[in-house]
């Protein structure tokens, strides 16, 4: 996690995802990349100095105002970043067009590790089927690389009980190493193995996958915990926020289109629900 990007529309969440992006940055000696995007249907590109070309008349003169602004806010945020950590080296890169194929881009032009986004928590159940999905969930479910979602501020982000959830069944095992990539990078914490389950007669087949699962990737401290809910959705957060967890792992299919909309993604949907920052990503390619 040695290039981080924060993009930001200077919400109070995104601003808490900026917040835990820099001691990210700090801990494991990386930098930072901060990216705001002006939302101009039909225009794209990069603005590295809060002027534009093109346009005439009122827009014109809007747009390069609009611009301007837009980088005296992001210098700010970058001022904070040096008297708050001075130690991690912060760029800002203001973009126009449309915001999530400006993230992806920036996620491939600048070889970005790891996205931190600023997201709203929604209330398990609150997200109904055809109700239009949040950036931050596009970007669980889009994004190349893994995406750590924060709602809540975190001045300092400390942590010390990570659950992992997932079903421990085979696609798990593509898990294992990036799971111990967040344990070496946590080392005081604790890890939790956990499995949602929708009845209690699942709950020793649960137990038995959580702990070969343990015994393949050789995880000698874990905690085995099995979850009862009606929905694994749901379930997650609501076992994350009685083990008082710092940071929620999971795996994601990246699902899109009609299988997206038939099948949905508990990640998508845990990274929205869970008060708890959440860690996303996916399977490597074979």
């Amino acid at each position: 996690m040695q290039h981080l990007l924060v993009p930001t529309d200077f919400s109070p969440e995104a601003h808490h995802a900026f917040e835990v992006a820099l001691q990210l940055a700090r801990r494991t000696g990386g930098r930072l990349t901060l990216l705001h995007v002006v939302d101009t249907p039909g225009a794209a590109g990069v603005v590295a100095t809060g002027s534009a070309s093109g346009g005439s008349g009122l827009d014109g003169v809007f747009m390069v105002q609009l611009l301007q602004n837009t980088k005296r806010r992001m210098h700010a945020l970058m001022a904070e970043a040096a008297r708050s950590h001075p130690d991690v080296a912060v760029q800002d890169i203001v973009a126009t067009g449309d915001v999530d194929a400006a993230v992806l881009d920036t996620i491939r032009a600048q070889h970005i590790d790891l996205v931190v986004v600023g997201a709203h928590e929604h209330k398990p159940g609150s997200h109904l089927l055809f109700a239009p999905d949040s950036h931050a969930e596009r970007l669980v479910r889009l994004a190349p690389c893994p995406v750590l979602t924060v709602k809540h501020p975190a001045p300092e982000f400390e942590v010390h009980h990570i659950v992992f959830a997932s079903d421990f069944q085979p696609e798990a095992d593509l898990a294992a190493a990036s799971l111990r990539q967040v344990c070496a990078a946590f080392p005081e914490a604790t890890l939790h193995l956990l499995d949602v389950v929708t009845s209690a007669s699942d709950y020793a087949a649960a137990v038995s996958r959580i702990h070969a699962f343990a015994r393949r990737h050789q995880l000698a401290a874990y905690e085995p915990d099995v979850f009862d809910a009606p929905e694994v959705s749901a379930g997650i957060p609501r076992y994350a926020a009685q083990a008082h967890a710092d940071l929620v792992v999971m795996l994601t299919h990246g699902r899109t289109g009609l299988r997206h909309w038939l099948q949905g993604s508990i990640a998508e949907s845990v990274a929205v629900q869970a008060a708890a920052p959440v860690l996303t990503f996916h399977a490597p390619v074979a």
